[in-house]
């Protein structure tokens, strides 16, 4: 979307510029939608995620400053998709004991990668839960679609239910200010810990914003490999920023 364009709608905001504006932006929130709505259950409507895309871009239009140096593109779909992402949080569109089955697998794959000084295997995790090694490959399935609304918020500050944003206005007090620096540092100091293959996919994936696909060839790795370094890093993360918000991550998203 040209500059020019939000210019018009700054200064009007009528209507007929949203209309525009919207027009514009919608195969962009629609493919958006449809991309996120693939790896969930088929009762997500993507027609809800559009609506909610379609007023996140409006909230984005009128909060957007040109002064902060991001362009009017990225910080719209940005805030689109922290829309959705907010959406499918709220509906808690995870049933109580899939919840529950998911920490279970978090928690043995720190364990036992403690043990086995490498990341586990389905095998060994359904051996060490005493679960079939099916089960454990759709729970880990259901986990990479959790991670999606559960972490993003901290390694992207996409959403406006994340900590950074809650803290973050135009003007910060000296408290507000201190626990926003606070938290940055906190998650800067929970990457460190990882392994250096799993902060290079971690900055592959987020900063870079490959896939999976992409950065095994990158690693000459396959793609599912770099899925179990993803999510390891991704539960380590949680379990490392659990100390600093004094609350069990996993209970969120």
């Amino acid at each position: 979307m040209g500059i020019e364009r939000y210019k018009i709608f700054s200064k009007s905001k009528s209507p007929e510029s949203k209309e525009k504006i919207i027009e514009l932006m919608l195969p962009k929130i629609k493919w958006l939608a449809l991309s996120i709505a693939k790896d969930l259950p088929k009762n997500v409507d993507v027609d809800d995620l559009i609506q909610e895309g379609v007023i996140g871009l409006l909230n984005a239009l009128e909060n957007y400053d040109p002064t902060k140096g991001a362009s009017i593109t990225t910080y719209t779909m940005k805030r689109v998709r922290g829309a959705m992402y907010d959406y499918l949080r709220k509906i808690d569109w995870m049933p109580r004991g899939v919840r529950k089955k998911v920490k279970e697998v978090e928690e043995a794959i720190l364990v036992l990668e403690g043990k086995l000084q490498k990341i586990p295997d389905d095998k060994e995790i359904a051996e060490y839960l005493d679960m079939k090694e099916e089960d454990v490959k759709n729970i880990k399935n259901e986990m990479a679609r959790r991670q999606i609304f559960s972490l993003d918020s901290y390694l992207l500050d996409d959403s406006e239910d994340s900590p950074i944003e809650r803290i973050e206005s135009r003007e910060l007090n000296p408290e507000q200010e201190y626990e926003k620096e606070e938290l940055i540092e906190a998650l800067k100091k929970s990457i460190s810990k990882l392994s250096e293959r799993e902060q290079l996919v971690i900055s592959l994936y987020y900063i870079e914003e490959l896939n999976f696909k992409e950065i095994g060839k990158v690693l000459n790795v396959s793609e599912s490999r770099i899925s179990q370094i993803h999510s390891a890093a991704l539960i380590k993360i949680k379990n490392y920023m659990k100390e600093f918000f004094g609350s069990d991550l996993n209970e969120t998203g």
